[in-house]
């Protein structure tokens, strides 16, 4: 039996729970959506969150996705999915809260604290101090498109063990970043595995693809699920270093590069030029890497970050 929001979940059982978060100016009530899946046998409890930024959907998707091939009568262990962190920023297609904060700055929260901040409190308590594991599901912000890859602490043996089995084309040794979901999570000794890939606003059919197929062998390695069929991972690019590359000059930006690209040190990456044609920078590659994330706006100023490598 596990319990969540004051509703039980008994084994071989799935449940939909609304946990209520607050109210909007107009007394609706808007209300947190948690599905739980409690398995037969007691086993690894893993959460799945996606939307804690409200304009990243393609995790919303990919929650969708796993709860349709996941059965109760066939689980190990406990599956908590959470689709919708943001409700928020979901509803208004925006990144943020609405009082312009990042919710994935506000954690572990507290209970007399903004919106955001209650929000984290609420999440720390109801998912993640019930779970052994955690994976979090994001994009790259506005204009922005990732490659599909996996962000976790490597040092970690259990962590390392869950990037390696859920099989994206990169995995980056990360630090955390204060007051995020991962370092909150962590700080408990829980291994997080965050998930990057695709742009805001826009579903990726290969980026929620990879997502699911993720999910799903990670939940294999916790020895949860026994997939039908078997998917392999493919080979992934393990590095520990990132570099932004960003524009020396305002202007307009023509990329010649593209996601997943292997680029090497001096190699041209794009150009960017005036509207009038009178002036063009070239911008450089400073060091070897691998494309895993680009500029999607051509208008640039000085300064924008506009290609992000994995260093070799």
């Amino acid at each position: 039996m596990i319990q969540i929001g004051g509703f039980s979940v008994p084994p071989a059982h799935k449940r939909r729970i609304e946990i209520p978060v607050a109210r909007l100016p107009t007394q609706t009530m808007l209300s947190l959506p948690v599905i739980v899946i409690n398995g037969i046998t007691e086993g690894p409890r893993l959460w799945l969150s996606a939307a804690i930024h409200g304009d990243e959907l393609n995790g919303v998707e990919i929650i969708h996705r796993v709860l349709q091939q996941i059965s109760p009568r066939q689980l190990r262990g406990t599956l908590i999915a959470v689709p919708i962190v943001n409700v928020f920023g979901f509803i208004d297609q925006s990144r943020y809260l609405p009082d312009r904060r990042d919710l994935n700055r506000a954690f572990p929260g507290s209970k007399r604290g903004s919106l955001g901040g209650r929000l984290a409190m609420l999440f720390m308590e109801e998912i993640v101090n019930r779970c052994t594991h955690g994976i979090d599901l994001h994009t790259a912000s506005d204009h922005r498109n990732n490659l599909p890859q996996i962000r976790a602490n490597l040092d970690d043996p259990q962590t390392y063990k869950c990037a390696k089995a859920f099989g994206a084309p990169v995995i980056i040794h990360s630090q955390t970043r204060d007051g995020s979901l991962r370092q909150a999570a962590t700080q408990q000794g829980i291994p997080v595995l965050l998930y990057e890939a695709g742009e805001a606003l826009r579903f990726d059919p290969h980026a929620i693809g990879i997502g699911v197929e993720g999910v799903l062998r990670v939940m294999t390695a916790l020895d949860m699920y026994e997939p039908k069929v078997h998917s392999r991972p493919m080979t992934a690019v393990e590095v520990r270093k990132t570099r932004w590359i960003r524009a020396s000059s305002s202007g307009i930006l023509l990329l010649s590069v593209k996601l997943g690209e292997r680029v090497y040190e001096k190699q041209i990456l794009g150009v960017i030029s005036d509207a009038f044609g009178d002036a063009s920078v070239r911008i450089r590659a400073p060091v070897d890497g691998l494309v895993i994330c680009t500029q999607q706006n051509p208008l640039v100023n000085q300064g924008d970050a506009i290609v992000h490598l994995a260093v070799f």
